[in-house]
């Protein structure tokens, strides 16, 4: 059986600012359909991976090679700040500006606007098409921008913190979209999370920064570890 293509490698990976390592000897392989959350403390270096993943920050040492961002074909979800959430554009506004690829175009496709229609459904929030963003709930607008996102991602998917600040119910909502998206569409996922019990419940591989080290492996492996043990782990 031959198995899904590399959307994103670690090699031996060092990060950190002005030659201080923060994280170091990570190793990791990402591939299509693959779901991983990235865990640990505050300060540990996960917003700086992501930087690294996204490809705004070189490794100090080793190698990240992510052909999904180097091809134009990553998706992101960034933490909203309090402007973002007051932004003055309408929902088809916001979503079509997820296609990257415009360079000096001064107008969006009709191919590009029925894909940005389509995700607007697929997340059934379709008829909030016409509305002006920053008048919609905290769950909607993360609906929204996944769709956003959804419009440069064709392999992989990255999400830092997703469901801060949601309810409950619009967070199992995001969750069940996310299961969507990777299991129907083979969409490979990386989440930065503090929701460890939610993390465990839907991931299928588990990143565990601390200083400590790093933990990287199955959710299993994860819990029976010491990094699960100290991160809560035991109690799923």
């Amino acid at each position: 059986m031959n198995e899904s293509p590399i959307v994103l490698a670690c090699e031996d990976v060092t990060l950190g600012y002005e030659h201080k390592p923060l994280l170091e000897h990570l190793t990791l392989t990402v591939r299509a359909g693959d779901y991983l959350c990235i865990v640990g403390e505050n300060g540990s270096g996960k917003s700086t991976l992501l930087r690294s993943l996204l490809g705004l920050l070189s490794p100090l040492a080793g190698k990240i090679d992510c052909p999904a961002q180097r091809e134009g074909r990553l998706g992101y979800l960034p933490q909203q700040t309090p402007t973002q959430r007051d932004f003055p554009a309408t929902v088809t506004e916001v979503v079509l500006s997820g296609f990257s690829n415009r360079r000096a175009r001064f107008f969006y496709t009709a191919e590009e606007r029925s894909t940005a229609l389509m995700n607007l459904g697929k997340l059934g929030v379709l008829e909030l098409k016409d509305k002006c963003y920053r008048e919609l709930s905290g769950g909607q607008q993360q609906r929204v921008l996944l769709a956003r996102a959804l419009c440069a991602a064709n392999d992989l998917l990255i999400l830092d913190e997703p469901v801060t600040g949601l309810d409950p119910a619009s967070m199992q909502d995001l969750y069940k979209t996310l299961r969507y998206l990777n299991e129907r569409e083979g969409m490979a996922i990386i989440m930065v999370t503090h929701d460890i019990e939610n993390a465990l419940r839907e991931a299928k591989h588990i990143l565990c920064i601390d200083r400590a080290g790093c933990f990287y492996g199955t959710v299993s492996e994860f819990l029976s570890s010491p990094a699960g043990k100290r991160f809560g782990g035991d109690r799923a």
